[in-house]
């Protein structure tokens, strides 16, 4: 994680600097994810690769401003999907008579970067879970895995019982506000919040 971490971060900031191999490398990195992103929302070929120029184009504009390398393909995602419910929006293009579109598919299946969204937010949540107090997260850990048992918890703990409620409330309540400010996408809407 830490190598394509420093790998993203050295092609952003010489990509910002003008080096268009560095860009080249970003576009080649993350440009078919854009595509099945744009794609996910039944648009046509066409369609999709304006999603996909018009998401490069919100990077190059933004790109000074991108100061989490780890969140670029968050970034880039949500874009994509913005700029292509842009495109539903308005209408799409015209399509000449007997054209085949994506949109006249029915498609029941996931979105495409479902699995991708879902690794950024464990790893979101991960890594505040890891800035909590080692109290926080032994409670957490124990509470998760024999959520009924609170004799047992507070025999290991050394907590009173009625304790572990309120205390695991707070630790959650500390979760939450070290997961604000990251994205993270609701699996059910599909939409991102801060």
């Amino acid at each position: 994680m830490t190598d394509t971490f420093s790998a993203t971060a050295s092609l952003l900031a010489r990509a910002a600097q003008g080096d268009e191999r560095a860009w080249a490398a970003l576009v080649d990195q993350h440009t078919s994810l854009l595509y099945a992103v744009a794609r996910s929302f039944r648009l046509d070929v066409a369609d999709a690769g304006d999603v996909v120029q018009t998401t490069w184009l919100r990077l190059v504009e933004h790109l000074d401003r991108i100061e989490d390398p780890t969140r670029l393909v968050g970034w880039l995602v949500t874009t994509a999907r913005r700029e292509a419910l842009r495109v539903l929006r308005r209408g799409g293009r015209e399509r000449p008579a007997g054209e085949e579109s994506v949109l006249d598919r029915a498609d029941d299946s996931a979105p495409i970067d479902a699995g991708l969204l879902l690794d950024e937010r464990n790893t979101a949540l991960w890594e505040a879970y890891r800035k909590l107090s080692e109290r926080c997260q032994q409670l957490l850990r124990v509470a998760v895995y024999e959520p009924q048992a609170y004799d047992e918890i507070s025999a290991a703990m050394g907590m009173p019982i009625g304790s572990i409620g309120p205390t695991r409330g707070r630790c959650l309540t500390q979760l939450k506000a070290l997961l604000a400010g990251t994205v993270l996408t609701d699996a059910e809407t599909g939409e991102a919040r801060a």
